[in-house]
Parts: structure tokens; C-alpha cells; sequence
């Protein structure tokens, strides 16, 4: 049963877009893992594994864009060139 399940995840995570798996397949994973772990609930862990990681690639995506647009606003402006005669 562990091995139908192993490869259904597997091929959901296969077939899922990158753009939107983001986050999500090492979330699946330690999520799968940890549930395993608690005793036959690796399928729930997976799906909780992959909403959290989702959750926390967003934030980092949302963190690093604020830090590129802070570090834009902050940059000296370039110097105009001199005027050739």
C-alpha cells in the first residue's frame, strides 16, 4: 500500500506545474516523512507538508522582492556625462 501511495505522489508531483509547485515538493516530502513517522498518516503529511511550504516560499519570494525595490530606491542615482564640444 506504502508503494501505491509513493508512487501516486510521485506522479502528482511530476505532473504539477513548476511555477506552481514552488515550495511545494519539499514540503510534500518532509511532510510525507514526518507523517509516516506519527504512524500511517505520510498522505496527510504530504498535503499539509506541501501547503506549508507553499506558504513559506511565498513569504521568502515576498521578502526578497521588497529587499531588491529597498536596495533600487537606496542606489545613487548615476552621474550625467560630461557634454562633449
Amino acid at each position: 500500500m506504502q508503494k501505491i501511495i509513493a508512487a501516486s505522489l510521485i506522479l502528482l508531483i511530476g505532473a504539477t506545474p513548476v511555477v506552481q509547485a514552488k515550495g511545494c515538493i519539499k514540503g510534500a516530502v518532509v511532510g510525507g516523512v514526518v507523517g509516516h513517522m506519527a504512524g500511517k498518516h505520510a498522505v496527510a503529511g504530504a498535503v499539509v507538508g506541501c501547503v506549508a511550504g507553499r506558504h513559506m516560499a511565498k513569504q521568502k519570494a515576498k521578502q526578497q522582492k521588497e529587499e531588491e525595490a529597498s536596495k533600487k530606491a537606496a542606489a545613487p542615482a548615476p552621474a550625467p556625462e560630461p557634454a562633449r564640444p
